[in-house]
Order: structure tokens, then sequence, then C-alpha cells
């Protein structure tokens, strides 16, 4: 299995190219939260069920900053969660599970710092605790997101969910 994804392929992700039609894609830009999967794997991480590395650039022109607060650029805290949730989907579609994702819920989110325009990368590390494998096709997992070196979110139970049929979601 591939254990890492430039962005012309998670693009191709988000075009239902990469896992099949119905199943799992990423959203388009922008709001696709990340450039690139430095690391994808099933059997590592902190629980043994899997592990997700994923990274952002940061440019001080990323549209957020532009909206987020009139004179006050920062990376809306939301935007850093949904990615988490953007990996669990895509590691859940890497599995081979049916479906297209929607997140379904956290644990506690702990915010403790910011993305500003003069920061220069984001990583998201996330440790998958559960896979459940049956009509449901589920992940949970635990998240940090670090700027530049420093955790600024941590995320604890992140439940996104495969449906093969959305219409009663």
């Amino acid at each position: 299995m591939q254990n890492s994804y430039s962005y012309e392929e998670l693009i191709k992700c988000s075009n239902g190219e990469l896992f099949g039609p119905g199943n799992a894609q990423l959203p388009q830009p922008p709001m696709l939260m990340f450039d690139r999967i430095t690391k994808i794997d099933q059997n590592n991480g902190k629980y043994g069920k899997g592990e997700i590395i994923a990274e952002l650039d940061i440019h001080p022109d990323l549209w957020f900053f532009d909206c987020h607060f009139n004179e006050d650029p920062v990376m809306p805290g939301c935007l850093g969660v949904d990615a988490m949730w953007q990996l669990i989907g895509f590691y859940l579609g890497w599995l081979g599970g049916p479906g297209r994702g929607r997140a379904l819920g956290s644990g506690n989110i702990k915010f403790t710092g910011q993305v500003l325009p003069t920061s220069k990368k984001v990583i998201y590390r996330i440790n998958l605790s559960r896979i459940i494998a049956r009509k449901l096709y589920m992940g949970v997992g635990d998240a940090t997101m670090e700027v530049d070196g420093k955790i600024i979110y941590e995320a604890t139970d992140l439940k996104v969910g495969l449906f093969t049929d959305t219409s009663n979601f």
C-alpha cells in the first residue's frame, strides 16, 4: 500500500479518482487543508491501529487570512479540526472502506496557539485508536496540530464514518 501522497494525488482523491466512485473523497481546494501526506501506516501510531502525518505550507495569501478577523489575520481553529477529520476519512478510504466520509464528532478539543501569516508549516499527526468495519465503517483517533514545531491543537476521540447512503444522515 502506498504510504505517502503528493498534492496532485490528493487532488485526484478530491475528484473521486483515488478510491473509486461513491467512496471517500477529500474536499476540493480551498477546503482541502493539507498539501501532502508524508506518512500513512496501518500498524504503527500510539495505539498500534494506524498513523497519519500530513503537512500544510503556510503562505500569507491563504484565503482564510483575509476574511477571518479584519486586520487580525489568523487561521480559524475549525479549519485545523476539519483537516484532522479529513485525514481520518482519507485513512478509512485508504483501508478500502466503502462509502462517503462524514465527521461524527469528537471528544475534547484544546487550542493553545494560533497559525498566523508569518507561520511556515503546519503538521497534523493522527493516531487511530479504533477502526470499526461492520455495517458502519468508522475510525476514531486522537490528533495534534503543530505550527513551526509547537503543538497548538489537541483533539481526542475524533470520529469519522463512511456511509454508502447519506440520504438519512
